[in-house]
């Protein structure tokens, strides 16, 4: 067995209405004066205010910052540590989507190291240490409550990442009941870029796709996979929210240590150019990404199709599985009410080269993927999806 390091979220506390005690359970971790950072959809839909009640009820001092926009900016991210430093604080809350969560990180970090944050870009050169930290999510996608890496626009339409261990947080908490009103479009679209997380985890040929990883990407899948739809049908669902939590989560440790590939490095071109959603992005090419990687991935994508589609444990053949898995992935983003095509979101043909060449950027995310991809094979890729 090849060795490996693992690291995760040092506690996790699952529970509907956990947000509404959230001042019990940071304070002893964060301090008594702590920056809740969120984004002005979250605060307007009040969504964050029983945890701020919670914490002032707690004797916890909150300076909320509210700014953070998709795709977060460098600016954003740099206005939220202005406001920390200038409030003393003591701990970081974020309380949101992706976005809201990444902009926590980096904050915690450079607020509790003074470190210039053009040395903390990459694969671990953060030194730290960070302010304490506590994550919250209010959607079922991004896992970044349990990832070590924050994602920052940093000019124009170029993303930079910090991924260190020392960005992990002290505490996720993860509530379902914050994600009761998540619209069906937006449940779909993170809900794949969840089931992309653990996919493209569980078949990384990162040297560092563990045990641990897969195991936990199977278990992503299987409760993903089983209530994305009743989830998307019946926001109210609560059992089915909760599974999508967990799933999502799970499939975040998976892919935290075992990183993703093609899908992703794909998708960021989609994204950062035509401000597409990430979990939107990452349908748009998932299919097609794992047809290009079929000679290298096959038995991998049919371990774990029937832990998405049960039924697919009929297939006799790998090669049969892998392939009805495939389709049934596309399949489903129809169902769910996801566009399928490039074209169907406004990408012109034209724009494929360019994206082509963009993609292959991603040189850190493409050297996880099972087959090895030319700029060639991205702009056919692209073309298949267009």
């Amino acid at each position: 067995m090849n060795p490996f390091a693992f690291s995760t979220t040092a506690q996790i506390v699952f529970r509907p209405g956990a947000a509404s005690d959230i001042g019990s359970l940071v304070k002893p971790k964060l301090g008594g004066r702590i920056l809740f950072v969120t984004d002005p959809g979250i605060r307007k839909l009040g969504l964050c205010e029983p945890a701020l009640k919670s914490l002032a009820s707690s004797g916890v001092e909150a300076t909320v910052f509210d700014e953070v926009e998709a795709d977060p900016s460098l600016a954003t991210v740099l206005a939220a540590t202005d406001a920390a430093k200038a409030a003393a604080v003591t701990g970081v809350i974020g309380f949101g989507g992706g976005s809201s969560l990444d902009v926590a990180k980096v904050v915690a970090l450079l607020c509790g190291s003074g470190e210039d944050i053009d040395e903390a870009w990459g694969v671990g050169n953060a030194k730290g240490p960070r302010l304490p930290l506590a994550l919250v999510p209010t959607t079922a996608g991004t896992g970044s409550e349990v990832t070590p890496v924050s994602i920052i626009t940093v000019g124009g339409d170029e993303k930079r990442g910090v991924s260190s261990p020392i960005i992990l947080p002290d505490l996720a908490i993860l509530d379902a009941d914050l994600t009761l009103g998540l619209p069906p479009h937006i449940t779909a679209a993170t809900g794949v870029d969840a089931m992309v997380h653990a996919i493209e985890a569980y078949a990384s040929k990162n040297a560092n796709n563990n045990p641990l990883s897969k195991m936990l990407a199977r278990q992503a899948l299987q409760l993903l996979g089983a209530n994305i739809e009743k989830a998307v049908l019946d926001g109210k669902d609560r059992e089915a929210r909760g599974a999508m939590l967990l799933g999502s989560m799970l499939a975040g440790q998976a892919f935290a240590n075992s990183p993703v590939a093609a899908v992703h490095a794909l998708a960021y071109p989609i994204g950062g150019t035509f401000h597409v959603p990430h979990g939107l992005s990452n349908a748009l090419v998932l299919p097609h990404v794992l047809r290009f990687n079929i000679p290298n991935a096959a038995d991998a994508y049919a371990e774990i199709a029937a832990d998405v589609f049960p039924d697919l444990a009929c297939e006799q053949s790998a090669q049969s599985r892998c392939a009805a898995f495939i389709q049934r992935l596309a399949d489903l983003s129809v169902r769910l009410g996801l566009q399928p095509r490039l074209r169907d979101v406004g990408i012109g043909e034209e724009s494929l080269v360019g994206m082509a060449r963009d993609a292959m950027k991603q040189s850190r995310l493409l050297a996880n993927n099972p087959r090895d991809v030319s700029e060639a094979d991205v702009l056919s890729i692209y073309k298949a999806a267009w």
